[in-house]
């Protein structure tokens, strides 16, 4: 670690950024664990509770910032096991409302209070903590401006 940190402190940054959250997903794992649900699974609920129990499939996509796609495939599986439920906003229509089913709102009831996450984030002062928070943004960001998408169909 220390020739990382010598060397390019960018990239020991990185390095960190990258434990850190590995580190907190796994603590995470732990909490939702017995209700069956991944991280992943209980921050969409978060989510759809935050928006008030209902939104559409882009707005999710926005806040998660995961491609329809992929969504779409963890919907149907919360779907499936019966904590969101999927409409059509018309008949036919092609946009769909995502909500929380009565068994997705007492699972997010059971796996919201983020007892781990406090307890990790709690060594860090309120100033501390939104420093942290501006430093995170910039860097998400500064990320994001490099993301692209690969069009398979364009290359020879």
């Amino acid at each position: 670690m220390f020739e990382i940190a010598s060397r390019d402190s960018g990239a020991y940054a990185r390095l960190l950024i990258g434990r850190a959250r590995h580190l907190m997903l796994n603590a995470r794992q732990n909490k939702v664990a017995p209700y069956h649900i991944s991280p992943q699974q209980a921050y969409l609920l978060f989510i759809l509770q935050s928006l008030g129990h209902k939104a559409t499939l882009s707005e999710l996509a926005g806040y998660i910032d995961r491609g329809i796609n992929t969504l779409s495939m963890e919907l149907t599986r919360m779907e499936k096991d019966g904590l969101v439920k999927k409409t059509r906003t018309t008949p036919k229509s092609t946009l769909l409302t995502i909500e929380l089913t009565e068994k997705g709102f007492e699972i997010y009831k059971n796996t919201n209070n983020f007892k781990s996450d406090k307890a990790i984030m709690s060594f860090l002062s309120e100033e501390e903590c939104q420093k942290l928070i501006s430093m995170l943004n910039k860097i998400i960001i500064k990320a994001g401006t490099y993301r692209t998408r690969i069009n398979y169909f364009e290359i020879k």
